[in-house]
């Protein structure tokens, strides 16, 4: 429920000189304004030593910067021609909030400089105001901190502050800003002396802890040193003179899935008796599988793949080599590489070489988790991906394949061939394009079921329903490949995220104030392979132009999430809104719950109150409101985000 993002400015390039001196002359501030971004699960001393390892860090960057920008912009100004900041320490501001940001999305080695042996370091302790702000700096996330501390330490207005987050790579400033309004401890603490990483307090560590930690350290060297030397004995274990072949039948479970002849090998009519009907009963399929060198070789590069070869993996699936004799999917030539597809179970893993067979740059290992996977899940891979074009093998229940362009739901869908192994002509891939003109997808025919499939950018395809959360079923009909065709171009915010399946369910319907006509309001669910990670999207999908028979343009995000249970099985329910503009110029808050709420209640920048789950009233440009609705049961439920 925001206005369009602002488009941050360029930050000035300044000369080497002035950063540092800048750098100095401000780096208590900033290395306050990065202990208060950093994230408090780091504990007090990581922090503090962190905040000051990014303060130094930026001077370097500060030289390097001026040095080889050499001046050319003007520096930015405020009203009536004056300096706005000093664009030496905007500039320094600048990549203590990035790096501070980055600390926190992802771990990372801790700093060589500074370093502190034997004491913990931390600030002055406070009072009961001072603990209050630590626990609400804890439950924001880094942008939401750096929202906070942009406007009580520094003083920012709201558009200033955007504009710093968004030149700090902060992907939705208004989300951080909404996100540190919450806070309701005063500015002023966080200049006080229990937020100042520069005056600090030294306490001794565990002294009996790291008596413990040092013998324990002794210990596991001493048992290193010993296993060396038994590893690196000729003809056992790793060592020059180790034996890459069995041993006496000793063969360990691991050797045993890199011989080509202990491959699991399924027949061609397995899957019409099989109890399960999954990747399990796939057939072996390909016109290299008797190949026993290629075989070995791709068993070997699971196993141990070297530097050379291009690995990847889909979020959560383990990436490390088969325990016990795989099941051998498909070995075959497609186009001008050579493709293995094996299944264990868990993973289904693709290796790939150029057609020589060499094993020189070209050589490729992909990892996706197909546990629990289905009859509808299973109906497809992909088993070949050459730049914008993808090959699919198809499931052997698939009776025919065809395409849909999901942006034309008037469209016809057209046959696509197959091989007598099941692999597909090849076909456009929406994953990498650049522009959202065409989305092709695959409608694969199961007797009476036909479901759509969609290339995430994955191994797998991700299944696309429509529906309810409690019961989702495969598209079909001219409304739902219209409400897809909406949606369509949304898919990239899930890509290549080891999603399984992805449901779009039309909650609401809304009628336009100024008789703009009928605006619809989705719920779309991707769901994962893994469990966790799960996306949700509110889309707001207003009225297209009398022009445009069916689709029309995207639509409205209103609300995102991430592992959320909202549109899903377990909380089957959403309440979301936006700020519209009419075709009259004015502008009104709109909202829309699911089926479960009774009314709805708009506050904040907007007081308002609907005795049903849709909600429209009058607004102005950027206002915003905080949603919340009641359920039909009496409890309160707030909107997504």
């Amino acid at each position: 429920m925001r206005p369009l993002p602002e488009v941050p400015s360029a930050a000035a390039p300044t000369d080497g000189e002035q950063a540092g001196a800048a750098l100095v002359e401000h780096y208590p501030r900033l290395v306050r304004l990065g202990y208060l971004v950093l994230p408090p699960s780091l504990g007090s001393h990581r922090r503090v030593l962190k905040a000051h390892a990014l303060a130094q860090r930026c001077l370097l960057f500060g030289r390097r910067t001026g040095a080889a920008a050499g001046g050319g912009l003007p520096v930015p100004r405020g009203p009536g021609g004056a300096a706005a900041v000093d664009p030496s320490y905007a500039l320094a501001r600048r990549q203590v909030l990035r790096a501070a940001l980055a600390a926190g999305r992802r771990a990372r080695l801790p700093s060589l400089l500074p370093l502190v042996w034997g004491l913990r370091l931390f600030p002055h302790s406070g009072g009961s105001d001072g603990l209050a702000l630590e626990n609400a700096l804890s439950a924001l996330s880094g942008p939401g901190r750096a929202a906070h501390a942009l406007r009580g330490l520094e003083g920012l207005t709201d558009a200033e502050a955007r504009r710093v987050l968004a030149d700090a790579g902060v992907a939705d400033p208004y989300a951080a800003l909404a996100q540190a309004a919450g806070v309701p401890v005063p500015h002023a603490l966080l200049g006080s002396p229990e937020f100042d990483p520069c005056s600090l307090q030294a306490r001794p560590p565990d002294l009996l802890r790291r008596r413990r930690h040092a013998k324990a350290a002794l210990t596991a060297v001493a048992a290193l040193l010993v296993c060396g030397a038994l590893l690196g004995l000729p003809g056992h274990g790793w060592g020059r003179g180790a034996v890459s072949g069995p041993r006496d039948g000793r063969e360990t479970a691991a050797e045993q899935a890199l011989d080509p002849g202990r491959l699991s090998r399924v027949s061609a009519t397995f899957w019409q008796r099989s109890p399960r009907t999954d990747f399990t009963s796939w057939p072996t399929r390909g016109s290299r599988t008797g190949d026993a060198r290629l075989l070995r070789r791709a068993l070997r590069v699971w196993a141990r793949p070297d530097g050379a070869v291009r690995s990847s993996a889909t979020p959560g699936t383990p990436v490390g080599p088969p325990m016990g004799a795989p099941q051998l999917l498909y070995a075959g030539e497609v186009d001008r590489v050579t493709v293995v597809l094996f299944h264990d179970g868990l993973r289904v893993v693709r290796y790939a070489e150029p057609r020589d067979g060499g094993r020189g740059e070209g050589v490729a290992l992909d990892f996706a988790r197909v546990d629990g996977a289905d009859r509808a899940t299973a109906a497809a891979l992909i088993v070949a991906r050459g730049g914008d074009r993808i090959r699919y093998l198809t499931a052997p229940w698939v009776s025919s394949v065809s395409v849909r362009d999901l942006l034309a739901p008037d469209a016809g869908r057209r046959p696509l061939p197959r091989r007598a192994d099941g692999v597909t002509a090849a076909l456009t891939s929406p994953a990498t394009a650049r522009d959202c003109r065409a989305w092709e997808a695959i409608e694969v025919r199961d007797g009476p079921a036909a479901r759509l499939m969609a290339d995430l950018g994955e191994l797998v395809p991700a299944r696309l329903t429509s529906g309810p959360p409690s019961a989702p079923h495969d598209v079909a009909g001219w409304a739902e490949r219209d409400s897809w065709a909406r949606t369509a171009c949304l898919l990239p915010a899930v890509r290549s995220r080891g999603v399984r399946s992805v449901n779009s369910w039309q909650y609401a319907e809304q009628l336009l104030p100024e008789g703009g006509g009928s605006a619809r309001w989705l719920c779309t669910r991707a769901e994962t392979w893994r469990g966790t990670g799960s996306r949700v999207l509110a889309q707001f999908q207003a009225p297209s132009a009398p022009a445009v028979a069916t689709g029309g343009p995207p639509g409205a995000v209103a609300a995102r999430a991430e592992d959320s249970p909202a549109c899903g099985m377990r909380a089957p329910r959403v309440l979301a809104g936006v700020l519209w503009k009419s075709q009259g110029g004015r502008w009104y808050v709109l909202a829309a719950g699911s089926e479960q709420f009774a009314s709805l209640t708009a506050s904040g920048g907007v007081e308002a109150r609907s005795d049903s789950r849709l909600l429209a009233v009058p607004a102005r440009a950027g206002d915003r409101a905080r949603l919340n609705g009641t359920l039909a049961d009496g409890s309160r439920v707030g909107a997504l985000r």
